[in-house]
């Protein structure tokens, strides 16, 4: 049976991201200095990590250039990508690389997007996975956010289950496991 993958902002390309730090403003979130090295390691977690029939939810961001996009068909899986804000090529660009372009999916009860929903938008939902604050904490009230982190060194594609059982543990009214 296929598992499900998160992932959230690779920036596929970008050599910024690459400078990015922690709110100390030294220890550096990626551990690479140049797009290319980081490209290729990413790569290879994502396809070590995610087999070829595996559904893969993008929660946008994905690249930085056009350039960058054609990495997309060296990725395995079924992917759907829910776009971010950097993700301002057309349509038809994307779509030969991903099965399903979307601005949201509902999934279990958990709404995924790429920039956090406002918890006023979340009463019938609850949960709200999202990327898009990179190592910035996002911090609702009556609401719970699960940010999807792929910025530090580990840089990993997660499977569902792993921000299901934080929401589990973490959200009492969690009902679908």
């Amino acid at each position: 049976m296929p598992s499900v993958f998160l992932v959230s902002d690779t920036h596929f390309g970008h050599a910024g991201v690459c400078k990015f730090t922690e709110s100390d403003g030294v220890t550096k979130i990626r551990p690479w200095t140049d797009p290319q090295e980081m490209d290729e390691e990413m790569v290879k977690r994502w396809n070590e990590t995610v087999r070829p029939n595996d559904k893969v939810y993008h929660l946008g961001d994905v690249v930085i250039n056009r350039k960058s996009l054609s990495i997309m068909s060296r990725l395995n899986g079924d992917k759907v990508l829910i776009r971010g804000n950097h993700d301002i090529f057309r349509d038809d660009e994307y779509r030969q690389h991903f099965r399903e372009l979307r601005a949201y999916h509902v999934m279990n009860g958990m709404i995924l997007s790429h920039i956090p929903v406002h918890e006023a938008s979340l009463g019938r939902f609850g949960v709200n996975i999202h990327g898009h604050t990179h190592t910035n904490r996002f911090t609702a009230t009556k609401v719970w956010h699960q940010h999807l982190v792929t910025q530090n060194w580990r840089v990993q594609v997660r499977s569902r289950t792993q921000p299901i059982r934080r929401c589990v543990r973490s959200y009492p009214y969690w009902r679908h496991c």
